[in-house]
């Protein structure tokens, strides 16, 4: 102790001033680290893989930026004004730029985002998406430009690397489809710092050559010689390579090689990577293909498809003579048929036989008409003779009487003195036939056999 003792109660001082402790609360704690850090550090860049993306309805944006050693708490405010936004989702590597603070109520570190980016071939995806937009909209990848290819090429520009793979599946490919095809090589390189130039330089150059042999010849005086390049010309350019990634195409992205293809007076195929990946170029080029393979096969098909046709050709020939010579002997014989009916004594010798025939004819009508009228007087003759006024005024008197008897049969007398009667409204006359019709009160006038019977109705009874 630093006090002498006095007594045995007397302790002295228990916690010397020199071994007093400071003691921080929390916040003051969090608040000193927070106050460090935002100096010390400050605003920085960090790349990362982003994760545990979530959207509150405030539009703040929370989540974690990670990498394979750790992890960092992020927060992006909607009150920032922070491009590509859009951009953040997750498993998205991307870089941000913000402040380095503390989130004091957990007690967490964390960046406050002000700016983002995609990382690696994010960034080349955002500069892809930014020219393939700009190119569309001043009408470079327009359907109605493109061109078509010839169908039977002599000679094209082939523009790739000497060394790659793409020339050899071409030469491969020509070489068995089309072995005459002509092929002008422009070496260049077809990737990293450069290799855009060389593109685009190589279509140039073919499209110069392709004008000198188009321009007209100069005469030549005497004395002078004149460069002749014959009729031969280019039918159509390939640029091609292999595949590869996003960094390895990116020659075919550039702007230089689109407006080179764009600018061509000879139809440009571009056979760039695999069949999933799309360049710049395959959309200002005349034609895309897959692969450089697909693009030679393109380009040889009409050629390949007519080896068949033309070995088929003399085969074809005899049997279209063949055919031919068969239908002119059948218009042959169809017009012989059509001469020998209309010959003058054919049609003489018909006109002939008809007369014959409509006298034939008309004599069996007369001798039928004859025959007939003969009949009919025979018939007449015997219905006169058979006929008698007597017997037939007989016959009448006899129908009359028949008819009489049977009038007399179904009179109203002969019904009556049957034992019948009928009933009769007395005022009306007309005769009754049912029962429910007669109202109660009612006159009546009965006719029998001999005289009538008046009387009055009862109340009438329904029948049952």
């Amino acid at each position: 102790m630093s006090k002498r003792t006095e007594s045995q109660w007397d302790f002295g001082e228990l916690f010397p001033a020199e071994a007093a402790r400071k003691i921080f609360s929390v916040g003051e704690l969090t608040g000193q680290i927070r106050a460090l850090l935002e100096k010390q550090i400050g605003s920085i860049w960090v790349g990362g893989e982003v994760t545990n993306l979530r959207t509150q309805s405030s539009g703040h944006i929370y989540f974690t930026l990670k990498d394979a050693a750790a992890q960092l708490s992020c927060v992006l405010f909607s009150r920032e004004k922070v491009a590509h936004r859009e951009l953040l989702a997750d498993g998205q590597k991307v870089l941000l730029q913000g402040g380095v603070t503390v989130y004091e109520a957990r007690g967490q570190y964390q960046i406050i985002v002000r700016s983002v980016e995609l990382q690696g071939v994010g960034a080349l995806q955002i500069a892809f998406d930014k020219l393939k937009q700009k190119l569309a909209a001043e009408g470079l990848f327009a359907p109605e430009r493109k061109r078509p290819l010839p169908k039977y090429p002599q000679r094209i520009g082939l523009v790739t690397s000497p060394t790659g793979a793409a020339i050899r599946d071409v030469l491969h490919v020509v070489q068995r489809r089309n072995p005459s095809l002509e092929i002008i090589l422009v070496p260049c390189r077809v990737q990293g710092d450069g290799a855009a130039a060389e593109i685009a330089a190589a279509i140039r150059l073919l499209n110069e050559f392709q004008s000198k042999v188009q321009s007209p010849k100069p005469k030549a005086t005497a004395g002078e010689t004149t460069l002749d390049f014959g009729h031969e010309t280019l039918d159509l350019i390939l640029i091609t390579r292999g595949g590869g990634s996003l960094e390895d195409l990116w020659a075919f992205n550039e702007e230089i090689v689109a407006r080179a293809i764009f600018e061509s007076a000879v139809p440009v195929v571009s056979a760039v990577g695999h069949e999933i990946d799309f360049t710049i170029a395959d959309f200002v080029a005349d034609m895309r293909a897959a692969t450089p393979s697909a693009a030679a096969e393109i380009i040889t098909e009409g050629v390949f498809a007519s080896r068949e046709f033309v070995a088929n050709a003399m085969d074809v020939m005899r049997q279209r003579v063949r055919q031919w010579i068969a239908r002119a002997a059948e218009d042959f014989d169809s017009l012989t048929g059509r001469l020998a009916r209309a010959h003058p004594r054919r049609r003489l010798d018909e006109s002939l036989q008809r007369l014959d025939d409509l006298q034939n004819g008309l004599l069996r009508c007369v001798k039928s008409g004859a025959r007939n009228r003969v009949v009919a007087l025979k018939n007449l003759t015997g219905r006169f003779l058979r006929v008698r006024p007597a017997q037939l005024l007989k016959l009448r008197r006899e129908m009359m009487r028949q008819v009489e008897r049977r009038l007399n049969l179904l009179g109203p007398e002969q019904v009556l003195s049957r034992g019948y009667s009928i009933t009769m409204d007395a005022v009306t006359g007309k005769v009754l036939r049912e029962a429910e019709k007669v109202k109660s009160g009612q006159r009546l006038k009965t006719r029998l056999k001999s005289g009538e019977v008046l009387s009055r109705t009862e109340p009438v009874l329904p029948r049952h």
